[in-house]
């Protein structure tokens, strides 16, 4: 079962559905899947998006397809025909090799749990991940 981004006029996803794999045959016949998702729910655009693919990368190996599963709020990016997530924090930029929002500021690898505090990142843009205070 194939997934579908429905889009509106700004290229915003306003949903995501189940629909027919792209090689599967309406009445018999073969047709633009994407075309008629469109049309039958009557939205600006449709795209066929991909479960298995995070960051440009595809979960069990294959490749990856529009560099992530498009969820409700993502941008379909027509020009280089990906879906992109919502901008988190006004520092973050996007990374066009994964198609995701990068911190200016590497986070720290080690086993504790970190959060971007976006306002310390304005106030001293040398800090910005703070460890998760034990609960």
């Amino acid at each position: 079962m194939a997934h579908y981004a429905l889009l509106d006029e700004n290229n915003i996803v306003t949903g995501v559905i189940y629909g027919k794999d792209e090689d599967e045959k309406r009445n018999g016949e073969d047709i633009d899947w994407e075309i008629w998702m469109k049309d039958f729910h009557g939205v600006s655009d449709c795209k066929r998006t991909s479960i298995n693919t995070e960051a440009n990368t595809h979960k069990t190996g294959g490749t990856p397809f529009r560099g992530n599963y498009a969820g409700i709020g993502y941008t379909y990016d027509s020009t280089n025909n990906v879906f992109i997530p919502p901008q988190i924090f006004a520092s973050w930029t996007l990374d066009t090799s994964r198609w995701c929002w990068k911190a200016p500021l590497e986070q720290t690898e080690d086993e504790l749990g970190y959060f971007w505090d976006e306002d310390l990142y304005q106030s001293d843009n040398t800090k910005g991940w703070v460890e998760n205070e034990p609960t």
